[in-house]
């Protein structure tokens, strides 16, 4: 027995000796290359023409990794931010952009175009390129028409032509399948189950989708005609002859030059009188980082599902709003005595009910302290998503942001019969009454019913009432526009869910006004939610230089090695204390 606990004590020794190995060789890597990142600077030429392929759908945002951008995939506001530091860097001389097949929405163009326009404000270029607008829709083409020049392919089709949707309806197959959907609505507007419930589009949800698609294409072909300076019923006619090829769009005036992409882009390059092409990624990378430890503004970038409790993302970024993360970024921000303002960027569709109450509490509480909150809404601020702005001192929204969507929804479908059908049985037990209300197997009996339409009632009727002391609006003015129906940006403002039309930098605006911060020039953020733990230490020993910056890439690539990846992951972990249970809440999706 001696003898055993004598070789499990080496084992456990050799275990810590090599984890604490494994850490010191990351400090001494952090010096390394930090101390190369002092001899060499930002690593960036100094004249370029900046690049960016805007060909892939893009998130409006994403958590940050403890070790900077690494490889995460370019999103909205990494290009909002980018190009307005860019428009001040003397070394940008203009930037090359491939669009076309990235179906970019209404409204992340509106406010990428808003970017490139305030870009251009400075004296510098754009120049579009597209081998083809491959979608019906507008984003794409939103999005090219506010560079200087379009340049497109020869013979390359050009098929945006206007806004539109679809649904598929399950409704038909189950009643085949004998399977049960019951889901509770509150109300009519509030169609996300509907593919579940009916065979096609309710009278409401139809009423309220023509109404979306008539303001985005609206709003889309006046944009583009501002930005082309063409006369908007113009555009509209080209638009209605699309599918078209290049030449056509030329024709038109959609358009200004035929060539390929390397024509363009040598064009672009010999424009800015430079060689250098720089990818917007890495000039991302190579920029000093936007927090800085004296900024007066507060950025939280809220991007995703809303769920319970602490982001299950890893280490290189989460796609969900995390209740606990962001109420405690927003909490954080609170206590900072810097921080004047905080500017709130949410792009959500909705989610879990007690997490979106948990992070509008921390809302409030940041107002009650004197902290004025501004949203900025992205994409969609819908259900979940509008739940945590109502409160916010302002909220700005793009024209085309899908907002509103006020309302609830909860259920289940249960397939007891339709496993029956192919020979599988299903049987369940439970003791207390509702133990297995949730099961997939029966249906509600009629007390469990009742029951979940009570709380439906409930949850409902807190959320407008919420609404409508957010809002300042009298209570029987949000039922009327609540319902469950998402309204775009503009119908928004008409109906008081939104304060003011713009994108990121009128929220900027907003903020510094009412946290009577002097407006003009950069901005500095401090970012939340902050990195934790040993890296972030380390990061905020090199706060703001280029030498961490470039300490920081250098750990990124380290992330991609397994064994480190899964001794990082090990080590957040074990700074957890707690065990976590989860039930299903009602969602607000």
């Amino acid at each position: 027995m001696v003898a055993f606990l004598h070789w499990a004590g080496s084992i456990a020794k050799g275990t810590l000796n090599g984890i604490a190995s494994f850490v010191l060789f990351l400090i001494l890597l952090f010096v390394v290359l930090s101390a190369v990142g002092m001899m060499r600077g930002d690593g960036l030429p100094g004249d370029m023409v900046l690049t960016a392929d805007l060909r892939s759908p893009m998130p409006d945002s994403m958590s940050r990794s403890p070790f900077g951008i690494g490889d995460k995939p370019l999103n909205v506001m990494d290009m909002v931010l980018a190009l307005d530091k860019a428009g001040r860097d003397s070394r940008v001389k203009g930037m090359f952009i491939r669009v076309g097949s990235g179906d970019i929405s209404i409204p992340q163009a509106q406010e990428l175009s808003a970017a490139i326009h305030r870009f251009r404000d400075t004296g510098k270029f754009v120049i579009a390129h597209s081998q083809g607008f491959l979608s019906a829709g507008l984003g794409d083409y939103l999005t090219a028409a506010s560079a200087s020049e379009i340049w497109m392919q020869p013979q390359a089709p050009f098929s945006a032509a206007g806004t539109g949707s679809g649904a598929i309806f399950l409704r038909g197959l189950f009643d085949k399948v004998q399977a049960v959907p019951q889901i509770a609505k509150r109300a009519d507007y509030k169609s996300a189950a509907d593919m579940f419930m009916e065979k096609d589009y309710t009278a409401a949800d139809r009423e309220q989708m023509n109404a979306l698609l008539q303001s985005w294409y609206d709003t889309a072909s006046s944009g583009a005609a501002s930005s082309r300076k063409l006369n908007v019923k113009a555009v509209m006619a080209a638009f209605d002859a699309s599918p078209q090829f290049s030449e056509d769009a030329k024709a038109k005036g959609l358009i200004d030059k035929i060539g390929y992409d390397d024509d363009a882009k040598d064009y672009a390059l010999k424009h800015g009188g430079t060689k250098h092409a720089v990818n917007i990624t890495k000039y991302v990378s190579a920029m000093d980082d936007e927090t800085q430890p004296n900024a007066h503004i507060a950025l939280i970038t809220a991007s995703g599902e809303i769920v319970d409790g602490k982001s299950g993302g890893g280490i290189g970024g989460s796609t969900n709003i995390a209740g606990d993360d962001y109420a405690n970024a927003i909490r954080t921000a609170t206590k900072d005595p810097q921080v004047k303002a905080i500017v709130l960027r949410v792009d959500s569709p909705g989610g879990s009910v007690s997490a979106s109450d948990q992070i509008l509490d921390a809302v409030k509480k940041a107002q009650a302290a004197g902290k004025p909150v501004v949203v900025s809404m992205g994409a969609v601020a819908a259900s979940g998503g509008y739940y945590i702005s109502a409160s916010a001192n302002k909220i700005v929204a793009e024209p085309g942001t899908i907002t509103g969507s006020i309302g609830v929804l909860t259920g289940k479908v249960s397939f007891g019969k339709s496993l029956g059908l192919i020979g599988v049985g299903a049987d369940e037990m439970g003791v207390g009454k509702n133990a297995r209300m949730g099961s997939t197997i029966s249906p509600y009996t009629e007390d469990q019913w009742a029951n979940l339409n009570h709380q439906a009632d409930v949850i409902y009727a807190d959320f407008t009432q919420k609404v409508a002391a957010g809002r300042k609006l009298p209570l029987a003015q949000v039922q009327q526009i609540a319902k469950g129906r998402v309204w775009s940006g503009a119908d928004a403002k008409a109906k008081g869910l939104v304060d003011q039309i713009g994108g990121f930098w009128t929220a900027v605006a907003d903020a510094q006004k009412l946290a009577g911060l002097p407006q003009g020039g950069p901005v500095a953020f401090k970012r939340y939610p902050e990195p934790k733990g040993f890296f972030a230490m380390l990061g905020a020993a090199f706060n703001g230089t280029a030498a961490g910056v470039h300490a920081m890439q250098g750990l990124a690539a380290i992330e991609n090695i397994p064994v480190a990846r899964a001794l990082i992951e090990a080590a957040a972990v074990s700074q957890r204390s707690d065990l976590e249970l989860r039930a299903t809440n009602l969602p607000i999706n």
